[in-house]
């Protein structure tokens, strides 16, 4: 055989051959460091963003390329390419959480009226597993498999408030504390009291932390052994309805189907 020739591991080789498991790695922290927010990256930017060196990126990057999943329209910069939704498609269609978080989020939707979403912890981010979308409140279009930093939101909030101290300090020195609006609170230490404050009262609340027109209200999903396995939320126009009232009218339905949907996991 040439050494040219390129060669296939099989499952088993590939779990213990540490040089693929590295490579599968650094290709999903790649491809994970694309966000709503920052859809084209360079290869400086990526080898920033993911602490992995240049040259491993770029490595990154012409597998990626190959595969369908990247490409780069300007010779500079990259972006994701539709190949890529296949990575989770399976998860979030055949999930009975996601199926069955849909169908509460549907009811919940039209009974409140509001856009409601629900989504689990991935990484330094919420991933939308679920969404009955009422008003697009955001610059960007949200669905399954949209992913926004947990730090901002108020699903991501819950879900760093289940984690342990250890893996919450970890995960909230990683963050990228931008000022997304004049409201944005990004001092870690107001956002470690604010991430406490949630772990006590059971819910979060987030008042134009990512977007000016946005407020949104959220609660864990607990499964039945009483560990949160994911988040649900309520989003509002924080023109037409401020916190207070977001709390009011959305907390008391948010907690009742979250404990309903509790049942059915």
């Amino acid at each position: 055989m040439s050494d040219n020739t390129p060669t296939t591991l099989s499952a088993r080789q590939a779990e213990h051959d540490p040089n693929f498991m590295l490579s599968l790695a650094r290709g999903l922290e790649v491809l994970n460091a694309f966000t709503p927010q920052r859809q084209r990256l360079t290869i400086s930017q990526l080898s920033q963003k993911t602490q992995i060196s240049r040259a491993a990126v770029r490595r990154c990057l012409y597998t990626l390329a190959a595969l369908g999943m990247v490409h780069s329209p300007d010779g500079r910069s990259y972006e994701l390419l539709p190949r890529v939704l296949a990575v989770g498609h399976a998860y979030l269609a055949g999930t009975p959480l996601a199926k069955v978080a849909q169908s509460a989020l549907d009811n919940l939707g039209k009974a409140l009226g509001e856009s409601c979403s629900a989504a689990t912890l991935d990484g330094d981010n919420v991933l939308y597993i679920a969404r009955a979308a009422v008003n697009n409140l955001l610059s960007v279009d949200l669905g399954r498999g949209s992913r926004l930093p947990a730090w901002t939101t108020s699903m991501g909030r819950v879900l760093l408030s289940a984690l342990p101290e250890d893996q919450l300090e970890v995960t909230l020195s990683r963050a990228n504390l931008i000022r997304y609006t004049p409201h944005t609170l990004c001092d870690l230490a107001a956002l470690r009291a604010e991430i406490a404050k949630v772990r006590m009262q059971g819910y979060a609340l987030a008042d134009r932390q990512i977007e000016v027109g946005l407020c949104s209200l959220a609660v864990p999903l607990l499964s039945r052994g009483g560990q949160v396995v994911a988040a649900l939320n309520v989003g509002v126009p924080a023109s037409a309805m401020s916190a207070t009232a977001l709390k009011e009218k959305a907390l008391a339905p948010l907690r009742r189907a979250a404990m309903e949907l509790s049942l059915q996991l």
